[in-house]
């Protein structure tokens, strides 16, 4: 589903990603972690088309995302994106960011969108919230929306930004809860993401970045159980003294 081929990119002076290769396949749901400023968001984005690459391809669905010829437009039709801080047009009803892209992109129907919205609130639990704005939910719920919004384009893949970093701690279950049963339904799902909990119940494998590098790349029985380098042994060893399972 996609693939990262020796992927580098600079800002300036500074090496952001370095040589990096993976391979996502379909239905595989993997996460990636390491330290902040370790290139893990910056690598996410390059697979969407956000930013571009320096040097490698990546390949998303069969299709080379890092070529001069490619159709990002398209591309971001077919992956999902959720960020940290939501993203949803504050100046519109939560019915309305999810039928927009529909329509404008996807060309469909009016009415077949705003079915497609319905059933996803519905998935996400938030039915009743069709008609309010962004601003009259909680950050929770934005998330969720955010999310719902994302899959009402018939993605093949969602990609996530540490989904839960700006929420306070009892909203973060609700969005994760949503996650798990995507991963469960066998979306193919690439998870910027600290949630060790999250990475334990339901990713198949876990990427560990450091210094814009690739470092780890292995099950999560192997990640958990005998992480490789003493790099990610010393975060994993920080991280879940703060962090309990999902």
């Amino acid at each position: 589903m996609i693939v990262i081929e020796n992927v580098s990119k600079r800002y300036g002076s500074f090496q952001v990603l370095e040589d990096c290769t993976t391979t996502i396949r379909r239905g595989e749901v993997v996460v990636i972690c390491g330290r902040s400023g370790s290139g893990k968001s910056t690598l996410i984005k390059c697979i969407n088309g956000l930013e571009p690459v320096d040097a490698g391809r990546i390949e998303v669905g069969g299709q080379d995302i890092s070529a001069p010829s490619a159709d990002l437009t398209a591309l971001r039709s077919r992956i999902g994106m959720v960020f940290q801080n939501f993203e949803l047009f504050p100046h519109l009803t939560i019915m309305q960011n999810l039928t927009l892209a529909q329509r404008k992109v996807l060309r469909r129907p009016a009415d077949a969108a705003e079915d497609k919205a319905l059933a996803l609130l519905r998935r996400v639990g938030l039915t009743v919230q069709a008609d309010k704005y962004p601003s009259q939910l909680s950050g929770g719920q934005q998330q969720r929306v955010a999310i719902a919004r994302a899959l009402a384009m018939d993605p093949i893949a969602m990609l996530f930004d540490e989904p839960t970093s700006a929420l306070d701690p009892e909203m973060i279950t609700e969005v994760l809860d949503v996650m798990v049963e995507l991963a469960r339904d066998g979306m193919t799902m690439l998870c910027v993401t600290h949630e060790m909990g999250f990475a334990r119940q339901v990713a198949h494998r876990v990427i560990f970045m450091d210094e814009g590098r690739i470092v780890e790349d292995c099950s999560t029985h192997e990640f958990f159980a005998t992480p490789r380098g003493e790099r990610a042994q010393s975060f994993l060893a920080k991280i879940l003294q703060h962090r309990e399972p999902v």
